[in-house]
């Protein structure tokens, strides 16, 4: 069945078994109250959904398998003479539950390169579509395009035990995941390049080969992706791509199907599209003041005509986070390391020090912070990938590894088609009233 397939297999059976004693047990224990405005406010802090792989924490930020970014940069393996973890080493960790060793890592690479084959029909169907076509949707294209490959859909069209779905998607994520870098590519360099494509490398790391074929050869570039890929993989699971990954899913869709669908839902303004709006905003920003190292008053001006507008400043606030974003910090390092003279890096860095007072002094924001979309592009920008329609393609690629990895745990722990209750408001007024119980039913 192979290693890692074996060793989840044995994750699983354990981890189904323990669920099954807790509800047996505490099933009916409520875990917490829904008020009125979170049912009508996008279900804001309703806890309602298991995601085995990551845990968001307001005060520490995203931990994976109960690690923090800090804690993986150090842990996990890293490519030769490098030093950023490599996205492969965190997908067997969401997936296992255990740090890997290099051959792990090694392993999973292999499996990947092995897979990462791409029909000629997927870039066809790309092809169809007129050039400037949003690249999200070019890529969500692709990606439907892919489900003809689907092992988990002829498996279950032939007839499949319900134990065996998790083995099916388990084949699947590993083959879309392969896949996936050579589908982004492909994109940017038909959109920005002339269509001149270049062949994948089969010696390359995962996030590497991305970088190669995207016409990349500086190291510290493919540094750059494979701290990219990891540190955007997964944001547990309530935000919209994984969230709608994980519904779709719920009704049986393969991998190609409910992925297709989360990273629709990536491509809102409000969720992967943000970084986007970011580097949008900055370059407007240096357009308007004249320069490319606007002061820290200038900036604040700036700011204040934003907000003063009935804009938001993008890159900035998160749900749930109530402090700087370790994924943001994590790129500062990076850019410290790698840019430190960059102008708009150091814009950005600006930018840092002067947005969270005057969004603090208004009074009514909870998180003045960056989130891990305020410093993304700034250091894309810097290797010459100026194309920001593009970025949210990139966050796609990484996002896979998460909402992958939680589609095999779905299966793999039997959880059933999601499908919670809604109300009217005519229901409602009457349940103020006393009158109706439905939501007691």
């Amino acid at each position: 069945m192979g290693i890692i397939k074996d060793r989840f297999k044995a994750k699983a059976d354990a981890a189904s078994a323990e669920i099954k004693d807790l509800l047996k047990e505490h099933g009916s224990k409520k875990i917490g109250e829904v008020t009125l405005s979170q049912v009508y406010q996008g279900m804001r802090g309703i806890t309602g959904l298991v995601t085995e792989t990551s845990l968001l924490d307001a005060q520490e930020g995203i931990r994976f398998r109960g690690y923090t970014i800090p804690e993986l940069s150090q842990k996990l393996p890293k490519a030769q003479n490098g030093s950023e973890p490599l996205p492969e080493g965190l997908f067997y960790l969401m997936l296992i539950g255990e740090l890997p060793t290099e051959e792990e890592v090694s392993h999973v690479t292999a499996t990947l390169q092995r897979r990462s084959h791409v029909p000629n029909h997927v870039f066809a169907a790309i092809d169809a579509l007129p050039l400037n076509t949003h690249p999200m949707t070019q890529y969500v294209v692709g990606v439907m395009a892919l489900q003809t490959e689907s092992y988990f859909a002829k498996q279950y069209a032939e007839g499949m035990n319900k134990k065996d779905y998790w083995e099916a998607t388990f084949d699947d994520a590993f083959a879309l995941i392969a896949r996936l870098p050579r589908i982004a590519a492909y994109i940017y360099r038909r959109k920005y390049k002339f269509g001149e494509h270049i062949h994948p490398d089969g010696l390359l790391d995962w996030a590497g080969n991305l970088a190669h074929m995207m016409g990349y050869d500086d190291e510290s570039f493919y540094e750059l992706m494979r701290l990219y890929m990891t540190i955007h993989a997964d944001h547990e699971g309530g935000n919209v791509s994984a969230h709608t990954t994980h519904l779709v899913g719920s009704a049986l869709g393969d991998c190609y199907q409910s992925y297709a669908a989360g990273m629709n839902g990536l491509a809102g303004p409000l969720h992967g599209l943000a970084n986007q709006e970011v580097i949008k905003w900055i370059f407007e920003m240096q357009k308007e003041l004249g320069t490319e190292e606007p002061t820290s008053e200038q900036i604040a001006a700036y700011v204040q005509k934003t907000l003063t507008s009935g804009k938001v400043v993008p890159g900035y606030g998160h749900a749930v986070l109530r402090k700087t974003d370790p994924r943001f910090t994590a790129q500062m390092e990076f850019g410290k390391k790698h840019m430190p003279d960059d102008k708009l890096v150091n814009t950005v860095w600006k930018i840092y020090e002067t947005v969270p007072p005057i969004l603090q002094s208004l009074g009514k924001i909870k998180n003045p912070w960056p989130n891990v979309d305020a410093h993304s592009g700034a250091l894309l920008v810097h290797y010459g990938l100026v194309e920001y329609e593009f970025y949210t393609v990139l966050f796609a690629v990484s996002r896979a590894l998460g909402v992958l990895a939680s589609l095999i745990w779905d299966r793999a722990l039997g959880f059933p088609l999601e499908r919670p209750k809604s109300v009217t408001t005519d229901s409602v007024k009457l349940w103020l009233q006393g009158k109706d119980e439905i939501w007691e039913g």
